[in-house]
Formats: C-alpha cells, structure tokens, sequence
C-alpha cells in the first residue's frame, strides 16, 4: 500500500506519504508538519531486517519536543509505524493479523508512534482484537501507551471509517 494525506488543525498543517511491503509492514512513513514561524519534518524507515532509523529536521520556534528517534531500541520488535491523529496506520496491523476475515483474540504489538505535531517517535504498546465473534466491520484497539481503548469501524479493506473521538469518514 502506498498512501498520501494531510490534515488542517487550529494553527498547525500536515502531510504525510506511507510506504508498505508486502505483508502489511511498513517500510517508511515521510511527515512534514508546519505553524506560524515553525516547520519539521521526519522519514521514518524499516530496514528489511527489522531495525528503525529517522532522519529530521526542525526549523523555527516551536514549544515542542524534538522530533525523531531518540532511541531506536525502544521500538525494537516494532513492524508498523502508527502517526498520531491519522487512522490510515490502523489498516496495516488489521489486514497483517486477519482482522476482517477470522475471530483474532487479543493481540500485542509494538509500535513506532510518531507524535503529532512534534514528530517525536516514542514506543507504543497496542493490542488488536476483532470485533464480536463474527462482526467483520469492527475491531477492537487499545493503547497503553495512551490510556485509549475504542471499537473502531472499519471497511472491507481494512480501512478505518470511524475511529471515536478523532475521525469519522464521509
């Protein structure tokens, strides 16, 4: 999969381009977010043997942590990357673990998050599940990380359609 997209927020703009392999794992997640007399931005890769690397930049006055990887172990064992406030990094863990066509109990993974709109890449400890037994429009998503626990809509592509509290597609 390869996919582009962006967002508006009060006094904040973004973009980001994702690359998938095959299998649903992500190779590299690219991510520029700009303000008023600020700018960063952050390429987010996965070698082929699993290791995390990213290179940044920041520009301007911006009361935000630095972006990057400070530290690449902390993600180790990590296959996606999930952007904060963008559903669209959902879709690889559900397609990867057959969330749409089976019952999956739940399942531990380890993110690479990016931070938005600091870029800042920290570990993310999540857990995917399928919806109801047979229920093949919902999954269920936790975050540790972020104390987030939601049942999110999802279609026949595994592609988020309403994800509580962030976004809704129309």
């Amino acid at each position: 999969m390869r996919a582009i997209g962006g967002a508006v927020a009060q006094d904040v703009s973004s973009s980001w381009e994702l690359d998938v392999g095959i299998g649903w794992v992500t190779r590299a997640l690219r991510v520029t977010t700009r303000g008023f007399g600020w700018a960063r931005s952050l390429e987010l890769t996965r070698s082929a043997t699993g290791e995390w690397a990213a290179q940044s930049t920041a520009w301007g006055d911006a009361d935000l942590p630095l972006p990057g990887l400070a530290d690449p172990g902390s993600v180790a064992g990590a296959v996606d990357c999930d952007l904060g406030l963008c559903p669209v990094t959902n879709t690889m863990p559900i397609r990867r673990l057959d969330l749409l066509n089976r019952d999956v109990d739940e399942t531990h993974l380890v993110m690479a998050w990016v931070e938005m709109p600091s870029l800042r890449v920290l570990r993310s400890d999540q857990l995917y599940s399928s919806g109801a037994r047979g229920d093949r429009t919902h999954v269920r998503y936790q975050s540790f990380s972020r104390d987030f626990d939601a049942s999110l809509s999802v279609d026949a592509h595994g592609l988020v359609v309403d994800y509580p509290t962030l976004a809704r597609r129309v």
